[in-house]
């Protein structure tokens, strides 16, 4: 890397540059010794990349463009950069400012309040809006488990009497212990939904009966909940929204595009679909003892349907045993239909209520996040200073052959 920097203070931040810019330039010396957050500005087109991500490694601080080679971690071990920005790398205190957005300085002053080394954190303020199997589901999960991170659960829906039941419900959820804490379960209006840090969007019309299948069926859910997602988008970017809009939906990865059509940031939107399909394909893995490696060295990546990728492992990659972990994981929700039920009680837990306590918490999970032009489902955290996407030292090329299908079907959408 051309170690040739340039160094700016804008709003009492430390920018850091391969190129120059028309800014307040300091001194090499003058920016060693800070010890905050640090943007690394880029010139990126805004169309298919964030605005800000948390930079990881060396190799993504001054990036071309985003794609989906940010998966694979090409860190060779040795560095040209000044020590400070080493260590800054490190401790994730690095952030890529895309400078290409018109209003890439407000970046410099706005963050997700996550809990992550956080001695100043708020517990959040969730909204939910559909409360029918899943969103209800979902309810109940942060109820029992999101005590620790979350101070209200606002719930909404077109049906009042739906914003009765779960209130009346989910708050006479309680433990024998009165010292523990359960975030109460109020009602919201509508003008009022995105007074909160995240908004989740758990709407769903067209989901076809029981035995009346006649494809995927969540591709079936696509035109009606995405005009849906759409307005309630819309709505945010008017309210100003600078929280995270997290789609449950189906299906997860489109939705999230329809609602970045409606001008939110990238790095805002969230789907969360992925985290039972890592459920699911555990739960076959544990019925095979050639597929037990998956539990502990199994990815999942993709969408939350047709075109997953299971992968067994990563540095053991198994071709066959992750095809076919990825085959009975698409088809796990037909089981569950084929005895008389909608699958909806893994995927509101699995991938709802455990992997948005875990975004809270910054910990690692499953969940679709912006990637060069489409949604794309992988293990990542949500940091102070933005996504940190987990990455691969030893890709194997047919398991990337997989991905890059996936990665390209879904930014044809």
């Amino acid at each position: 890397m051309d170690t040739n920097l340039f160094y700016y203070i804008l709003d009492n931040k430390l920018l850091i540059s391969n190129e120059p810019y028309n800014l307040n330039e300091v001194s090499e010396d003058c920016a060693y010794n800070y010890k905050g957050l640090m943007f690394a500005l880029n010139k990126l087109d805004s169309k298919k990349s964030r605005r800000n991500f948390c930079v990881s490694s060396e190799e993504t601080l001054f990036i071309k463009e985003e794609n989906l080679g940010l998966l694979k971690n090409t860190n060779c071990g040795s560095s040209n950069l000044p020590s400070f920005i080493q260590n800054a790398i490190k401790e994730r205190r690095v952030i890529s400012l895309n400078t290409n957005y018109y209003n890439w300085q407000k970046g410099l002053n706005e963050s997700f309040p996550v809990m992550d080394k956080n001695q100043h954190f708020k517990k959040w303020n969730v909204t939910i809006v559909g409360l029918g199997d899943v969103g209800g589901t979902l309810i109940t999960g942060l109820r029992l488990l999101g005590g620790d991170c979350i101070s209200q659960i606002n719930v909404y829906d077109k049906d009042e009497n739906k914003i009765k039941r779960w209130c009346f419900e989910c708050n006479q959820i309680l433990s024998p212990d009165p010292t523990v804490f359960y975030p109460p379960v109020v009602p919201a209006d509508e003008k009022d939904l995105f007074n909160c840090n995240m908004f989740i969007f758990c709407v769903s019309v067209g989901v076809p009966e029981v035995g009346k299948e006649s494809s995927d069926v969540r591709l079936i859910q696509f035109d009606g909940n995405s005009k849906i997602v759409r307005y309630y988008a819309k709505l945010a970017k008017e309210k100003n929204f600078k929280g995270i809009f997290s789609v449950v939906s189906d299906p997860v990865d489109l939705l999230c595009k329809a609602a970045l059509n409606e001008h939110l940031l990238p790095e805002q939107i969230r789907g969360y679909g992925l985290g039972v399909m890592n459920a699911r394909a555990s739960y076959y893995a544990s019925q095979r003892n050639d597929c037990f490696q998956y539990l502990k060295e199994g990815r999942a990546f993709g969408p939350h349907g047709e075109d997953l990728v299971i992968a067994d492992s990563i540095n053991n990659y198994d071709e066959e045993i992750s095809k076919y972990l990825t085959e009975k994981t698409i088809k796990s929700n037909l089981e569950v239909r084929s005895l008389g039920f909608k699958p909806y009680i893994a995927p509101a837990l699995s991938s709802g209520a455990l992997s948005i306590i875990a975004t809270i918490k910054s910990d690692w999970h499953y969940s679709a996040t912006f990637l060069g032009g489409a949604f794309m489902g992988c293990r990542n955290r949500l940091l102070a200073s933005g996504i940190e996407l987990e990455t691969y030292k030893n890709m194997p090329s047919k398991l990337f052959n997989r991905l890059e299908n996936t990665y390209n079907k879904l930014l044809s959408f």
